[in-house]
């Protein structure tokens, strides 16, 4: 019996050379289906669907041979490799296998009687809450993730900006894409831009802020790929240049104006072309910043997305509002943008200051 799984999941009139594995591929087809059905990444699809062929090599058994005794094997073999996996990615791992566990297990899909009928044995949930991680804090990113102080932002940007200048003294190619690059990681910082967001900017996404018409098409950009959130399509907002990071702005304004127009760009319109007309990709753009990084002896632990860490972290202690700052990176909560923020010592002793000059000398207040 086939039932309504149908004929494209798995052929009733067709007798497979494997069975169980032709059952095991109709579970993940009709998963797969059911997942873009309902709108959710395709991406991230194949990803989970790689996930659940993962844990069934792990085991060395099928889906209705699985027990829960077999996500706690998995999770600790993932805790004792040497780079032990964090928590968040063995919520993941096993949010996924809870998923595809409820799809095969749930009646409306027959996946329990085809298995029963076929191998006198059916799949159940082998998630629960009693092995399986939660997400009990609001950050579980690893303690080392961290913004750079404005000593380590300089010193990377500094850095990035001598290395053009000694490929053309040295009379060697490159120096424009050096030059792209490093503006790149300056737009990245000073509108507080995750990698696709910025990859993905058009020359119709830079705008101009009425609040400062000096900056023309510069002092805004419009982002239309920012993190969708599930099963929904990319968000979109807009990020104001703020006058903190001006040099950014006139960076970007060089690099259009009059850097890009060298690469031959014609009608092709994302901001960051390559040598090849094409759009700088995001494994480019993190190799390059890894690149400079060690070069200049950075925390090896800091990645291209410290930068918007960075962004987040620096506005705050500049004073802008909680909620302005939360426009900015796209945030719908507060609470999203406060674990971004890691301000300084610095700036707490500014505050701390700050608040005891208001109660010892309020006299002075408004002065």
């Amino acid at each position: 019996m086939v039932g309504s799984l149908g004929m494209t999941v798995l052929p009733s009139n067709v007798v497979p050379l494997d069975p169980l594995e032709a059952v095991f591929r109709g579970m993940l087809a009709g998963w797969e289906r059911q997942r873009l059905s309902r709108g959710l990444n395709p991406t991230a699809t194949k990803s989970n669907i790689a996930l659940a062929k993962r844990f069934a090599h792990f085991t060395g058994d099928y889906p209705w041979e699985w027990k829960p005794a077999d996500v706690e094997d998995f999770t600790v073999s993932l805790i004792n490799r040497p780079d032990p996996a964090a928590h968040s990615t063995l919520r993941g791992y096993h949010g996924t296998i809870r998923s595809f566990c409820t799809y095969i297990t749930d009646p409306r899909y027959e996946w329990s009687e085809v298995c029963q009928e076929r191998f006198g044995s059916h799949p159940v949930q082998i998630c629960h809450d009693w092995n399986t991680r939660h997400h009990v804090a609001k950050f579980e990113a690893r303690p080392a993730k961290r913004a750079l102080t404005f000593d380590e932002a300089e010193a990377f940007f500094r850095h990035a900006d001598e290395k053009v200048v000694r490929i053309i003294t040295a009379g060697k190619k490159g120096a424009l894409s050096a030059l792209r690059d490093a503006q790149f990681f300056k737009t990245v910082y000073a509108f507080g831009l995750r990698r696709t967001e910025a990859c993905m900017l058009d020359l119709a996404d830079l705008r101009s802020n009425p609040n400062n018409p000096e900056w023309g098409s510069y002092g805004s950009i419009h982002v239309r790929f920012a993190k969708a959130n599930k099963g929904g399509t990319p968000r979109r907002r807009t990020v104001l240049a703020v006058p903190e990071f001006a040099w950014a702005v006139d960076g970007l304004r060089q690099w259009i104006e009059a850097a890009r127009p060298r690469f031959q760009p014609d009608d092709v319109t994302p901001v960051w072309v390559t040598e090849r007309r094409t759009r700088m990709s995001v494994r480019h753009v993190d190799e390059k910043f890894a690149l400079l990084r060690d070069e200049i002896g950075l925390d090896p632990r800091l990645t291209l997305h410290s930068l918007r860490h960075s962004y987040v972290t620096h506005l705050v202690e500049y004073g802008y509002p909680e909620r302005f700052v939360s426009e900015q990176v796209g945030h719908s909560y507060a609470s999203s943008t406060a674990i971004y923020t890691d301000v300084s010592d610095d700036y707490k002793n500014r505050t701390l200051s700050k608040a005891l000059a208001r109660i010892r000398h309020p006299e002075q207040q408004g002065l």
